[in-house]
């Protein structure tokens, strides 16, 4: 049960990023629901689980975009390891933590894709720090923090996260 609601996870995940998330966008800067879907499997079911669904997810998510492809794959595989860490580790994850953990992610993520892009000088790549990583990165924070507390809202997160 578990792998075909993965399997549906990974699949439906590239349509709703492409479709929904443009109409959800501020200032033309969009969550990255890959992240935040590894962050949450890596939380929720663990260290190896959120690994291989980020593995996943950032293979298909960089099969239909022009990124480099081993930048996205190792940054949700990473985040889906690190959230299981984490969700193993501490006690009391409360949505702020959980929100500033990704927004940190997401920022070294996106400064290491900036440094990746050919023949920019350091004016350049400031720029696209600034106006497009660092905002995509908060973006992503609030994102995974709002979601968490929906979700500690509705269930029981500790109970969620020791199943």
């Amino acid at each position: 049960m578990k792998f075909l609601i993965y399997l549906m996870l990974v699949l439906l995940l590239v349509p709703l990023q492409t479709t929904l998330l443009p109409h959800l966008s501020v200032w033309n800067i969009k969550p990255d629901l890959g992240l935040v879907a590894a962050a949450f499997v890596g939380i929720f079911a663990g260290e190896l689980e959120g690994l291989l669904v980020g593995l996943a997810i950032g293979w298909v998510l960089n099969m239909f975009s022009a990124g480099e492809l081993w930048i996205s794959l190792l940054t949700n595989g990473g985040v889906g390891v690190l959230a299981g860490f984490l969700g193993r580790q501490v006690s009391q994850m409360t949505p702020v933590t959980v929100g500033v953990g990704l927004l940190l992610v997401s920022l070294v993520s996106g400064i290491f894709a900036a440094m990746n892009f050919p023949h920019l000088d350091a004016s350049q790549m400031w720029w696209m720090i600034e106006s497009n990583v660092f905002p995509q990165a908060c973006f992503d924070g609030v994102v995974t923090a709002g979601l968490y507390w929906l979700l500690s809202q509705r269930f029981d997160v500790a109970r969620l996260r020791t199943e």
